[in-house]
């Protein structure tokens, strides 16, 4: 592990680090938030932030203005990068496919299957270093996302929740099965079978795993240029129907970008902040 970058943030560190990946047979980026309390040793809490289309590891330190409450609250934040890279990575026909869009799961068809292996990486890879390299409490990591992240950060907390104990979402991808990022998505990473899909969509995992978090935060712009793409009306449905205790806010006049998410990320923090220490 090999760290690039190192600046001071509200006391804090913001830092870029490199890490071989066998998943992604490459190396990867990733960034991380350390707060003052981790400076000193102390043990924190740490939130995984997955980052949507086209983004990188460096997209939501920048943009999201996390650090301050992070710092307050004793939050470590973790943001790896969104898809493989390197010159011998397969890259897609447009900014929704390849290269910044690997949707955080394990594809399995040519040419994709060699090298995204996103899914693979987060738990089996990036999750433990974290642990190993930061003063981390082992029982209260949470993940939460935007957009393609936000499917990221549904589906693998319902997938895994010995691995996580909250989860939010920004604007999140809630049925990608059923619109047409996640159909093209889909397709080309996983086949043609359907039945598949639903093991990586978010609606479809909670009618199947039932109620797993004391309660889900989604927060959703109505001025969303995408929102027909995102269908958080199916996955409110959803929750429902098993029980499972859902916060979903929509906001007027809020779209889809950083601005929209920097007006509610104290929100978000405060939120795993209580959740993780329940």
């Amino acid at each position: 592990m090999q760290m690039l970058q190192k600046n001071r943030c509200f006391d804090g560190e913001q830092r870029i680090y490199q890490c071989p990946s066998n998943a992604l047979k490459g190396t990867s980026k990733f960034g991380v938030f350390l707060p003052p309390a981790a400076l000193k040793g102390e043990q924190c809490s740490v939130l995984f932030y997955l980052a949507g289309l086209t983004c990188t590891e460096e997209t939501f330190a920048i943009k999201a203005h996390a650090q301050r409450l992070a710092a307050q609250l004793d939050l470590i934040l973790i943001t790896p990068d969104t898809s493989p890279r390197g010159e011998d990575v397969a890259q897609g026909d447009h900014w929704d496919l390849g290269l910044g869009a690997g949707f955080y799961i394990n594809a399995t068809q040519a040419p994709w299957a060699e090298h995204y292996q996103m899914e693979h990486y987060l738990l089996e890879e990036l999750y433990p270093l974290v642990q190993a390299e930061f003063p981390v409490i082992q029982d209260q990591i949470g993940i939460f996302g935007h957009s393609m992240g936000g499917h990221g950060a549904l589906t693998l907390a319902l997938k895994y929740p010995e691995k996580f104990k909250s989860v939010s979402a920004f604007a999140p991808i809630c049925a990608p099965s059923q619109c047409p990022w996640g159909e093209k998505a889909f397709s080309n990473y996983l086949g043609d079978d359907r039945g598949v899909w639903k093991q990586h969509d978010a609606t479809a995992l909670v009618e199947q795993k039932g109620a797993l978090f004391a309660e889900i935060l989604i927060d959703q712009g109505l001025d969303d240029q995408f929102y027909s793409q995102l269908n958080p009306d199916l996955f409110e449905q959803a929750c429902h129907k098993v029980g499972q205790k859902l916060s979903l806010r929509q906001h007027a006049g809020y779209d889809h970008g950083y601005y929209f998410i920097q007006s509610f990320m104290d929100d978000h923090l405060q939120f795993h902040a209580v959740q993780l220490k329940s």
